[in-house]
């Protein structure tokens, strides 16, 4: 029984046993912005997560960089062009426009404009189909009237 216990105990992820780093601010400004900085930042490692979730040793890092900046006094700016000069324009969740980012800006609006036209134009060729069907039920029906009128 106790070997049992001692496996499971082994099998336990060491990350439960991290201790989440505490920093000390002075002013409730101040903590505000880091936690909206830390939000704002990407975790380079972690595929979609910020840094301020990110159990990443490289998250802990940036986090531990932004409270440095910011005790340097650096701005919210200064501090998100220092991570992006540093890991480039993927750490912030607002890409910059330029051309490496166009399509990913223009991207989703031309996809809705292709779509929109797309359904306006199968649209007005199904109410044009409609209405030719409708123009032949209609003349089939005049000549067979016409036809009924000119038997004596």
């Amino acid at each position: 029984m106790r070997k049992l216990l001692c496996a499971l105990a082994m099998m336990l992820p060491l990350s439960v046993f991290a201790v989440e780093e505490v920093y000390s601010f002075a002013s409730d400004k101040q903590r505000q912005e880091f936690k909206e900085l830390t939000e704002e930042l990407r975790c380079p490692k972690c595929q979609n997560q910020n840094i301020a979730d990110s159990d990443a040793l490289v998250a802990q890092d940036l986090k531990r960089k932004v409270y440095q900046l910011m005790q340097q006094g650096k701005s919210k700016g200064e501090i998100i062009d220092y991570m992006k000069d540093r890991y480039g324009d993927f750490v912030y969740y607002q890409p910059p426009l330029n051309p490496a980012t166009i399509l990913l800006w223009l991207g989703p609006i031309a996809f809705i404009g292709g779509a929109a036209l797309m359904v306006v134009r199968r649209r007005r060729s199904t109410a044009s189909e409609l209405d030719a069907a409708l123009l032949a039920q209609a003349e089939q029906l005049l000549d067979k009237d016409q036809t009924q009128e000119n038997k004596p």
